[in-house]
Formats: C-alpha cells, sequence, structure tokens
C-alpha cells in the first residue's frame, strides 16, 4: 500500500509531483482556518497519513484565532506521524530564538532537502 503524505496549501506543486513519481499518495490538509482539505484536527485511525509536509507559517496561531501549534499537531502526536515543517534554513536560528517549540514528532526543513528527507523516513 503506497505511503500518504498529508499537505498544507501552499506547499510546492514540484514536490507533490515528484513525490507522486515517486509512488506516494498526497492528500491536502487544513489548518482549520484556510479550508484547502481535511482538517488535521480530524486525522483519525480511519484517515491517517503517514507524513505531514508543511510550511511553518501554516502552524503560527492567526491573532484572533485561539488554537495553538500543539492543539493543531495533537493528533499528528497521538498517531506518530512525522511531520516535517518547512522554514529556510538561514531562520532556522531565529524560530528557536521567537520561543517556537516543535512538537516531539515535528522537526524544522529547508526547502532544498524536503523530497530527500521524506524519502528517507518513510523507507
Amino acid at each position: 500500500m503506497p505511503k500518504v503524505i498529508g499537505y498544507m496549501a501552499g506547499t510546492d506543486s514540484e514536490w507533490l509531483t515528484t513525490l507522486g513519481i515517486l509512488g506516494y499518495v498526497t492528500l491536502p490538509l487544513s489548518n482549520g482556518f484556510d479550508g484547502h482539505g481535511l482538517n488535521i484536527q480530524l486525522i483519525s485511525n480511519q484517515r491517517k497519513v503517514d507524513l505531514v509536509l508543511c510550511w511553518l507559517h501554516k502552524l503560527i496561531p492567526t491573532p484572533g484565532e485561539d488554537v495553538t501549534m500543539d492543539e493543531l499537531l495533537a493528533r499528528t502526536t497521538m498517531f506518530e506521524i512525522p511531520v516535517l515543517v518547512v522554514c529556510p534554513g538561514r531562520l532556522h536560528g531565529k524560530v528557536q530564538g521567537r520561543s517556537i517549540e516543535l512538537p516531539r514528532n515535528a522537526q524544522l526543513i529547508d526547502p532544498a532537502d524536503v523530497v530527500e528527507r521524506i524519502t528517507q523516513i518513510l523507507v
């Protein structure tokens, strides 16, 4: 059965095309605000993905919204789904300086490393 990669709006179409050619299935996910696809908070045993890919800004709470990053990613943490959070490598230090803490199952990744890292994780 092919591995399923959940992705949020704004994910590079070249990455998605490459992943499709490599045999992965891609499934649009929503952070609950943008209505892009399946709300990430609705991941379950029946609607489970093998990995989530998104840009950092999709996880940073929007003013007026009361959902935290931990709440958005709670289901991925519960099901131990790896989350790759895309952010230019040159900004990784600034992310940590802003006290943005990713859950244990999430990691920052430079855009240049996305496809390679996914193939390493989803062996």
